[in-house]
Formats: structure tokens, sequence, C-alpha cells
């Protein structure tokens, strides 16, 4: 089980990620609709991890990710990726993204994403 900070602008996907998650006995600690509000929040909520949509207002996910790696380096932050954003993928990985995920999200490629990232 994990306490799951997820970062998405849209509702309806952080919906769909929630519900799979909590089916499998993890925590949603909060939800974040911007990559400035997901980095505040890893701040006061230290979830295990951090599922980050790339494209989001305000700041990306790519952007978010360099400043939660930065300021907490065990962070673990799963990258959730429109299909087609390979150079984005590149980018999330080199800048610390221990997973990523494409949607339209598939359950079980997000259990076994988060599954892989607690075993690390």
């Amino acid at each position: 089980m994990a306490n799951i900070l997820i970062a998405d602008d849209s509702k309806i996907s952080r919906r769909v990620l929630r519900d799979m998650l909590e089916r499998h006995d993890h925590t949603i600690v909060g939800e974040a609709t911007n990559g400035q509000e997901a980095y505040n929040d890893c701040g006061k909520l230290h979830p295990d991890i951090v599922t980050m949509d790339i494209t989001m207002p305000v700041m990306d996910g790519i952007e978010s990710l360099k400043l939660i790696h930065r300021s907490y380096p065990d962070a673990k932050v799963i990258m959730i990726t429109a299909a087609g954003q390979n150079e984005k993928m590149v980018e999330a990985v080199e800048s610390g993204a221990v997973e990523f995920v494409t949607k339209p999200l598939d359950e079980d490629k997000v259990i076994a994403a988060i599954d892989k990232v607690l075993k690390k």
C-alpha cells in the first residue's frame, strides 16, 4: 500500500486514477491540478509516490518533476503521458522519473507501475 499524490489538470483523469488506485488499497493523500500545486503538496504531504501528468497549466509536469527531484531526491514520480510524447518521456526519465504510464490509462499497467516503484 502506498500514499499517493495525483497531479493532473483533468478532473476525469484524476477520478479514474483515484478509483483504480483505491481499488488496489492505495491511499490518495492529495490531488493537484498543476505542477506548482504538485510541488507544494509534495512538501506538505510527503507521498510515497506522485503520479504526474506532463501537460498541465501554470507549471508542466516536467518542470514540477525537476523541482520535486531537486528538493526531495528520494521522491518517486511516475509520469503519465499521452501517446506520442516520446521526447517528453525521455526528458522525464532524464529528470528523475522512476516510471511512466501512457494514456488512455490501463488499470493493469498503472498498478504494475506502482508495484514496480514500490519494490525499488
